[in-house]
């Protein structure tokens, strides 16, 4: 095997690494993210779950600063700032409905997989929005991934309440990030401004949103932001919430770690490793046994990426010289 061969290689390797290393901070904030919001009286702090995602995304993008010098302010310049500001509020949107998931009672199993909406909602999007065209294999991937989330949401089963359509709610706000992502990409932004806007204002519309949710307190469900949301937890509490805004800053620097050393479709498989590992942090920090239909559930949708990883893997043109 050659340079450029061995090369290749160590790069999808780094690159596995780090998404694996990304999906370990993910399930750890969300166990996090699960302890924070829940009352006093159940074992949990009783922070508002609207007060819990600000102050998160506040000490996370002071982590992010560095980030954000090397990349550099004279990359927020952009003919689309509607766009980008629309953008970053979908984000922190779909943050704050996540988080209050959480609040309302479900389970970290159930939260983190059922995001595997998302894909199906990037698909519908991107045809109707955005007029792409959706390859078989990515529509089959799509729908087998949307089907194992519907087994692990438990619909017909005892424990299926309302509640559950909120991380699907939160893939759907996530999705439309992506789709807006695509867009500003066809108009021709960089990575750089897409990074560089993302970063900067996602904590001034993570307030803004904790500044409606408090205004509105009256007409939103209970927990979303009881009491003073921006009051900060004492003790182990306050450590807890630095915590979760480290591992939220480092998961982000990972995923640009790992999306430089591989391509997106590379590593989506490994990223869809959070599922089993939120589940099992869930299930040994906080006792959240997941249900039997869990399990088939979250096979289908990693099967579901490692069918797209195998089919479009073979599409790709082989980076691998000959000897």
């Amino acid at each position: 095997m050659n340079q450029i061969s061995s090369s290749t290689h160590a790069s999808a390797a780094s690159g596995a690494a780090f998404m694996l290393a990304a999906s370990l901070a993910f399930a750890g904030s969300n166990t996090l993210q699960a302890v924070l919001p829940t009352p006093t009286e159940y074992g949990g702090f009783g922070m508002s779950s609207t007060g819990m995602a600000f102050w998160q995304y506040v000490i996370a993008s002071i982590l992010a600063l560095p980030l954000i010098f090397r990349i550099g302010i004279n990359n927020l310049r952009t003919s689309h700032p509607l766009a980008h500001e629309v953008r970053a509020f979908t984000s922190a949107l779909g943050v704050h409905v996540f988080v209050y998931g959480f609040a309302s009672g479900v389970p970290i199993w159930q939260m983190v997989t059922l995001l595997a909406t998302g894909p199906l909602f990037i698909i519908l999007g991107s045809t109707v929005l955005l007029g792409e065209r959706a390859s078989t294999a990515r529509i089959a991937a799509a729908l087998l991934g949307f089907a194992g989330a519907i087994i692990v949401s438990g619909i017909g089963a005892e424990g299926f309440t309302w509640q559950t359509f909120v991380p699907i709610v939160a893939a759907a706000l996530w999705a439309t990030t992506d789709i807006l992502t695509k867009y500003l990409t066809r108009k021709g932004e960089s990575p750089e401004t897409l990074t560089i806007s993302l970063l900067v204002l996602i904590t001034p519309n993570h307030l803004a949103i904790l500044l409606l949710a408090t205004a509105f307190s009256w007409i939103l469900p209970a927990g979303a932001a009881p009491g003073f949301p921006f009051a900060l937890p004492t003790g182990t509490g306050l450590l807890l919430l630095l915590l979760l805004g480290a591992l939220t800053g480092a998961a982000q620097y990972l995923l640009s770690f790992a999306y430089r050393a591989a391509d997106a479709t590379f590593l989506q498989p490994f990223g869809d490793l959070k599922v089993p590992l939120g589940a099992i942090v869930g299930w040994i920090v906080l006792g959240q046994v997941p249900s039997i239909w869990f399990w088939p559930g979250a096979a289908l949708i990693i099967l579901a990426s490692l069918f797209l990883y195998l089919v479009e893997g073979r599409e790709r043109p082989t980076k691998l010289a000959t000897a």
